[in-house]
């Protein structure tokens, strides 16, 4: 079965079941008029007067259309491209004299749009052109696209998510108003948002029940719930001058709609939402503020007050909530301020921190419509501060979000009796670090400890730190720094002169040889302030300078030498973005509290850990290296990692006591790794490695053909993918030595596959600089071409290699990759090759599949390079152009007896509309033109797909 038969038409099948109007690929090209245009422009105009009865006619409409028109394709374009979906533009109502805003979509009563869904969608540009294989539209605008694989494709989804990455590059224009992207090859069903398609953004559809394709689908497309995602769920923010593109998650979407439920209950006045680290709980709780004050329950707009606990948590959440849209917002400057806004019963947004609730007079404001969301609530369970909150506010709903509640403290009550009071499990939602992992929204988290002589005493660190009740279950940094003030003793050793200068040295080998290879970055987390500047001194005779910067807040009193590491709050915005960039010099933060919290840099992949940790500030500290990252370059974060100098690790369940059997299940000790890597080498690795013995033609092509089944390959390119990925967080490290030899042998086996299966020149990006590197050095060892490869396609090469005496597979591999050089290296001015690199690709297709055999292949190869081989003395027999030639080059398998005086009357035709790639009329008027020539020439049955073909030919 086909991509198209067994994926892309079920898809259609099933979105027309659930209300999606399907729409023929040629009455979708009419309608948007041509392959350049965008919006199927009649159905968006009929639907702007049918939903603006009054505000918009018909030369309103069509002014509309052109500023959609004129959006920009980039991300800004798209913000203002759903700005425009969400109904938050406006036109100017001459009878009215004011400005009305305009509805698109109605999102209150979805039957009163019109959703239609096609396939085929090609839009070209101006340099590229781009085929989305499904689209889906409301009121004539795109709002998703689909790409749909073979089920297979074992890579589909890869090269799904390249094809719209592609889309990007190529045709941005193609994704200025869709606002989501879903790819999916049966089996898997994910989806993302254009305009960020990093790996760590693109999620798994799981909601339905696995491998029920027609379940996901319609529960995916649905339509009210694709309207919710597109009114409530998609979010620009703006990050360090930066704008980026975020969606709300299956698990966010589902703790929204159950807070809203929640407050819409009477009797019930508490919930818990907990979420791990690093799931997007600030996300979370903006989306239901803002939904509580656009949709004000019971129509009485509330009070939503948010708390949070820190300054820089504060600044940046005030950055995301006005990047959000809430206009009706005020950030409690004050005790005073608060109590005022609270007092003088504020509508709107009210964000505080937690301490400004001290000694707050009681019954402040007693309305039933206020709703508090409390950041991290695991931090005011307990103490005062929690009591006078909830005095001052007794009838409002109290809905607590944290990634680490606290069952029991010693002080005051826990987590889930304050705010799980009315859910038998204690929590409203819940989201843990394992399910995190599993959705590939976190990394696994490896662990290693330093060594035994840069370790404080064990003795000392149990009587001072673990041994203590005040450290048991401690939530916040500033209980955790007021204990470590405490420890003298500790704190000393940790951070003496003999110490810090031999801790700073190993940081800096280890980062040299570990890290810094693998093109990632670390954080240096000392006991205090005073550690992080002594930390810089130290490893700044290690490093270059510019490596390493201190990230501490001021206090009164400091000495020069800590004043000298001061920022300003516009320097540290700076060092945040040069740290998430990659290739910028600043490659390790040194820091003991701030940016544990709160700052998301996925290129983080170490971290140093110097200060003594446990339970909640622990697990928050070493969330910062949990982030996934990849990039176009093929750099992917394999695990996150974490090196104790303390000890902290050493008995892990009393480290991390609350929850632990959760977090132990992701956190894991660098033996894991040892073991899985001599695992892996002794029972897998004897099954390929006798392929890579004596490296002559012969056993190139031995091992060649021994992976002639891509199901066979797809198994190696996984095994090596895993031992790679082992060996580049292992090495350097003497475990490896005995192994060395097989894996350089099956790296560079690795190397020659890739290369012979690859159509075209095969880039080892996906070989790592640390592997990369070692099989450098042994170039001399390793001859990584294949035998006999094709470097130019001309007749003295076809010859030769019809009379070499190698395999037909290993030709047939050559032929493919060749044809494809030629075609991308000469298509722009022999725009005939387009015909035969397609050709070439379903030849290809066809032999993956199994539907040739490899002489038949080798057959259609052969004659395709004789095609272009032979071109030239064609084109002069012919007396054709280059344009005449790729137009009988392309009619050729619809029409074997096409004339020369025939191709230059299609040819001439092409001349009367020289705009048409970006002329919409033009573009209609030539294709109408094409119709009626090519239907008495190749008939009814080919002439539509023919004229298609012609049409996305490049001219010279």
């Amino acid at each position: 079965m086909t991509e198209r038969t067994a994926v892309q038409n079920p898809m259609l099948r099933y979105a027309e079941a659930i209300g999606w109007k399907y729409v023929p690929r040629e009455e979708a090209l009419r309608l948007r008029g041509g392959e350049t245009g965008r919006i199927f422009t009649e159905v968006l105009t009929t639907q702007l007067r049918t939903l603006n009865p009054g505000v918009v006619d018909v030369t309103q409409a069509s002014e509309i259309v052109r500023q959609l028109s004129l959006l920009n394709p980039t991300i800004e374009g798209n913000r203002d491209a759903l700005a425009w979906l969400r109904g938050e533009r406006s036109v100017f109502v001459p009878e009215e004299r004011r400005e009305r805003n305009v509805r698109l979509i109605d999102f209150d009563q979805p039957d009163a749009n019109v959703f239609q869904v096609t396939d085929e969608w090609t839009y070209r540009g101006t340099v590229y052109a781009n085929r989305a294989d499904v689209v889906f539209l409301i009121n004539g605008i795109p709002i998703a696209l689909a790409e749909t694989k073979a089920a297979a494709k074992k890579d589909g989804l890869e090269d799904g998510v390249a094809q719209v990455r592609r889309y990007h590059r190529e045709t941005p224009e193609l994704l200025i108003t869709p606002q989501l992207f879903e790819v999916t090859q049966l089996l898997d069903f994910f989806y993302g948002i254009t305009w960020n398609t990093s790996r760590k953004s693109l999620f798994n559809w799981k909601e339905e029940e696995p491998g029920n394709y027609e379940r996901k689908v319609k529960a995916f497309f649905d339509r009210a719930r694709l309207l919710r995602v597109l009114r409530d769920y998609i979010v620009f923010l703006n990050r360090d001058d930066t704008l980026s593109k975020l969606i709300l998650r299956q698990h966010q979407t589902r703790a929204v709609e159950r807070v809203l439920e929640r407050v819409a209950e009477p009797t019930k006045q508490r919930g818990l939402i907990w979420h791990t680290q690093g799931s997007g709980k600030t996300l979370t709780m903006i989306t239901i503020a803002s939904k509580l004050l656009r949709e004000a329950p019971d129509g009485e707009k509330p009070t939503v007050l948010m708390i949070v606990d820190r300054n820089e948590l504060e600044a940046q959440l005030f950055k995301n909530i006005t990047g959000y849209g809430i206009a009706t917002l005020e950030v409690a400057a004050s005790k005073r301020d608060l109590q005022k806004l609270l007092a003088d019963d504020y509508r709107g947004l009210i964000v505080s921190m937690i301490h400004k609730f001290d000694s707050i007079p009681a019954n402040l404001n007693l309305r039933h419509s206020v709703v508090v969301l409390v950041d991290e609530a695991h931090r005011t369970t307990g103490g005062d501060l929690g009591t006078y909150l909830l005095a001052a506010l007794p009838n409002a709903t109290y809905i607590g979000f944290t990634g680490t509640p606290i069952d029991k403290l010693a002080k005051g009550q826990g987590t889930f009796k304050v705010f799980g009071v009315h859910d038998a499990q204690g929590y409203l939602d819940k989201y843990n670090i394992a399910e995190s992992v599993e959705d590939g929204t976190t990394v696994r988290l490896n662990y290693a400890l330093a060594p035994s002589d840069l370790r404080v005493d064990r003795e000392m660190l149990e009587r001072e730190f673990l041994d203590l009740a005040d450290a048991e279950g401690v939530s916040d940094f500033e209980e955790l720094n007021a204990i470590l003030r405490k420890a003298v003793t500790l704190s000393e050793a940790l951070k003496s002169a003999q110490r810090v200068a031999q801790v700073a040295a190993f940081v800096a080998q280890h980062f040299r040889e570990n890290v810094e290879p693998l093109g990632f970055k670390a954080f240096l987390v000392a006991v205090d302030r005073d550690a992080c500047v002594r930390y810089k001194e130290a490893l700044d005779l290690q490093l270059p300078k510019d490596y390493s910067q201190v990230v501490i807040s001021p206090a009164h009193n400091d000495p020069e030498r800590l004043k000298a590491h001061y920022l300003s709050a516009e320097q540290e915005k700076d060092v945040r973005k040069a740290f998430t960039q990659k290739g910028t010099s600043l490659k390790i933060l040194i820091v003991t509290e701030k940016l544990l919290t709160g700052f998301d840099a996925p290129i983080l992949y170490a971290m140093y850990l110097d200060k003594p940790m446990r339970d909640h500030v622990l697990l928050q500290a070493i969330a910062r290296v949990n982030r996934p990252y990849e990039d176009d370059d093929g750099l992917v974060k394999p695990y996150g990692f974490v090196l104790d100098f303390v000890g902290i690790f050493e008995k892990l369940e009393r480290a991390l006591a609350f929850d632990a059997d959760v977090v132990t299940s992701v956190l894991q000790n660098l033996d894991v790794l040892r073991n899985l890597f001599a695992t892996q080498m002794h029972e897998t690795a004897p099954h390929y490695l006798p392929l890579t013995r004596g490296w002559d033609d012969k056993a190139k092509e031995c091992a060649i053909e021994h992976f002639e089944a891509k199901e066979q390959r797809e198994a190696f390119y996984t095994f090596y993918r895993q031992i790679q990925m082992v060996y580049d967080v292992l090495s350097p490290d003497a475990f490896l030595r005995p192994y060395l030899n097989d894996y350089e042998a099956l790296a560079a086996l690795y190397h020659l596959i890739r290369t012979a299966y690859s159509a075209r020149p095969y880039t080892d990006r996906d070989l790592t600089d640390k592997t990369r590197t070692l099989l450098h050095e042994h170039t001399t060892l390793y001859n990584l071409t294949p035998p006999t490869t094709i470097h130019s396609l001309g007749a003295e090469e076809l010859t030769a290699l019809k009379q070499s005496d190698s395999s037909d597979t290993v030709k047939v591999l050559n032929l493919r990759r060749a044809l494809a050089k030629v075609v991308d290296e000469q298509a722009t001015s022999q725009p005939f090759l387009i015909s035969i690199g397609e050709q070439a690709e379903s030849v290809a297709q066809a032999y993956e599949d199994r539907q040739l055999t490899t002489q038949q292949a080798l057959a259609a190869f052969e004659a395709l390079a004789k095609q272009a081989t032979e071109a030239a003395a064609e084109r002069q027999r012919l007396g054709l152009d280059a344009n005449g030639y790729a137009i009988y080059v392309t009619l050729t398998p619809y029409l074997a007896t096409i004339t020369s005086e025939q191709i230059n009357t299609l040819n001439a035709i092409f001349q009367h509309y020289p705009d048409y790639g970006w002329d919409n009329q033009q573009e209609s008027a030539l294709r109408t033109a094409l119709y009626q020539a090519m239907l008495p020439l190749v008939g009814q049955q080919y002439f539509i797909a023919a004229t298609t073909t012609l049409m996305k030919l490049q001219r010279v």
